[in-house]
């Protein structure tokens, strides 16, 4: 896995649409925060594109990804929302100035999209962290933001994980791929599909049914994907919807159900999802769970 270059003071951070639409008002905090620790901020007219929900049409919002994959200047890509619609671009993007010139793609949910393209065409680190849809004057000094800076500068991020009945915590090591449920289901049997032989894979998800992560769980397991991890970290499962004649389980039990059978060390409560507490992780670096004075913690590394 390639790891590119961590960012330093002077650097540049370009800010991207690839999915829902977004104003320039919503991105005013991340930005002020963006220069208040020393980075240089990009983008133009086009992020602020309105194609009903998307941020422009799917051209528009590939041609200027793209032009942010081809500006040797940029060091790093930010998100600045998820909602849908990066599976729309990415197979129109060329990665061969990319591959040459490695930087970082930060975001989450949606954002799942590139992460594992990225990982699985071009061999190279992500960043699953808060974007800036979700930066207000308020958080600025949280921890959740502290850790995407601590992700882009190169720092180990070190994380105590809360007890959990579901949790089996056992020691493990490996590298870290995964993302948003929902997008890591549709994207299996698609050139963006993940690859989790040898992982330490990382799920988490937002408003759905109790049946669909039993069907997302079941695909997961049946295509062979559970089989070959290393672990399982569980991230925030939160405003999940049961139907009139209830599932009869969480999504916590669900997802343990369809664990129980591999022995891998699952680990829930994880702080990364679609919850005030979300938590960067390096994607696609070596990440390492284990005891110290009777917690569990989790490293993720600044290395593959």
């Amino acid at each position: 896995m390639i790891i590119p270059p961590y960012l330093l003071p002077g650097d540049t951070v370009a800010l991207a649409a690839p999915a829902r639409k977004i104003s320039e008002t919503e991105i005013i905090p991340a930005v002020t925060w963006l220069k208040s620790v020393g980075f240089n901020v990009f983008y133009d007219e086009r992020l602020f594109a309105e194609d009903h929900q998307f941020a422009g049409e799917d051209a528009i919002r590939a041609a200027y990804i793209q032009n942010l994959l081809d500006n040797d200047s940029i060091n790093a890509i930010w998100c600045v929302r998820g909602g849908y619609g990066s599976a729309r671009i990415i197979d129109r993007l060329d990665f061969t100035r990319f591959r040459e010139h490695p930087k970082w793609i930060c975001g989450y949910s949606d954002i799942t999209v590139f992460h594992n393209h990225v990982h699985r065409h071009l061999q190279t680190a992500t960043i699953h962290a808060t974007m800036p849809i979700n930066v207000t004057h308020e958080s600025m000094q949280t921890s959740v933001v502290q850790s995407f800076l601590d992700a882009l500068t190169g720092k180990t991020l070190t994380y105590e994980i809360h007890s959990h009945l579901l949790s089996q915590c056992k020691p493990f090591s490996g590298t870290i791929v995964g993302g948003n449920l929902s997008m890591l289901y549709s994207l299996i049997g698609s050139p963006s599909d993940i690859e989790t032989t040898d992982k330490v894979l990382f799920i988490e998800d937002l408003d759905e049914y109790l049946y669909h992560i039993d069907r997302m769980m079941l695909n997961l397991k049946r295509s062979g994907k559970l089989s070959r991890i290393k672990a399982l970290l569980v991230g925030h499962l939160s405003d999940m919807h049961d139907n009139t004649i209830p599932f009869g389980k969480t999504a916590e039990e669900i997802v343990a159900d369809h664990c129980r059978e591999f022995g891998f060390p699952l680990i829930f409560n994880v702080p990364a999802g679609h919850l005030p507490d979300n938590q960067a992780f390096r994607m696609g670096c070596q990440t390492e769970g284990f005891f110290e004075n009777n917690k569990f913690i989790i490293n993720n590394l600044d290395h593959a």
